[in-house]
């Protein structure tokens, strides 16, 4: 049951980028390459200061080794974000495209890096290497743009409401997916101290404020850099907590991802006043 839950909440980040092409113009990918100080801001602000802050939560606070993995293999995990449907209403849509394309590019390289780090860091033989990075970006992210941008092309007059439609589906799955999972695991979250559940909030907010302090001038950029900093990316997470073994690490990442959308739509509301 466990992993049929996790592979429809695979599927749905899926479908949920496929939705991201279909509605983005082929312009728009280099949106960032053509504006280098974003573009160093945006990949520093979810490269290097995220993982950076996870790394010191986890050697400040004495949590379990559970909630350490948990942080540590999301700070690693950046790369296309799951974008809640509001974010599409920022004026930010080819910011948001870039991000996503130009994120999970360096994904490729970034994440083997920073899994190594964590593989000293545990003290275990593990080695993630660049093809499975590649292939898993390319199943889960690139491809799913491509195949959202020949929808486009396809049916032009159409694309803005398939959109809509298939981020309506896939939202509707990944809750169902995400909440039956934490369910079915509830003993696992009951067992976390309060010192667990602090960090994982810590990161979520120091996320945030990295994304809101480093999106640049325009605010919607601002916003959106900031849920793309805080939501990190749950397929690549789940295939990082594949190699650290334990079913526990899984769900804390999918609570944590739950968790994350809902502050998010919160966010966003507080953003957009």
């Amino acid at each position: 049951m466990t992993e049929i839950l996790l592979t429809l909440l695979k599927v749905s980040v899926v479908v949920t980028i496929v939705s991201v092409g279909a509605a983005t113009a082929p312009a728009d990918l280099t949106y960032l390459w053509r504006r280098p100080r974003l573009l160093l801001r945006s990949l520093a602000a979810m490269y290097l200061l995220v993982p950076l802050v996870a790394l010191a939560l986890v050697l400040i606070l004495p949590i379990d080794s559970g909630v350490k993995a948990a942080l540590l293999v999301l700070a690693v995990s950046s790369g296309a974000p799951l974008l809640p449907k509001k974010l599409k209403k920022l004026d930010s849509q080819e910011y948001i495209f870039s991000l996503l394309v130009t994120s999970s590019l360096v994904a490729i390289v970034a994440v083997p890096l920073w899994v190594a780090l964590l593989a000293a860091y545990f003290d275990v033989a593990i080695e993630l290497p660049v093809t499975t990075v590649l292939l898993t970006i390319a199943k889960a992210i690139l491809l799913p743009v491509a195949i959202g941008m020949v929808l486009r092309a396809v049916f032009p007059a159409r694309a803005e409401q398939l959109s809509d439609r298939l981020i309506t589906i896939a939202g509707i799955v990944l809750a169902v997916a995400g909440i039956l999972l934490v369910a079915l695991h509830w003993q696992l979250l009951m067992a976390l101290s309060w010192l667990g559940v602090l960090a994982l909030v810590a990161l979520m907010v120091f996320a945030l404020a990295i994304g809101q302090w480093l999106g640049g001038p325009n605010a919607d950029d601002r916003t959106a850099l900031a849920i793309a900093c805080a939501t990190r990316h749950v397929g690549i997470a789940l295939v990082v907590a594949s190699e650290f073994a334990g079913v526990k690490i899984a769900v804390l990442i999918v609570s944590y991802f739950l968790t994350v959308v809902v502050v998010s739509s919160f966010y966003l509301m507080w953003r957009r006043r």
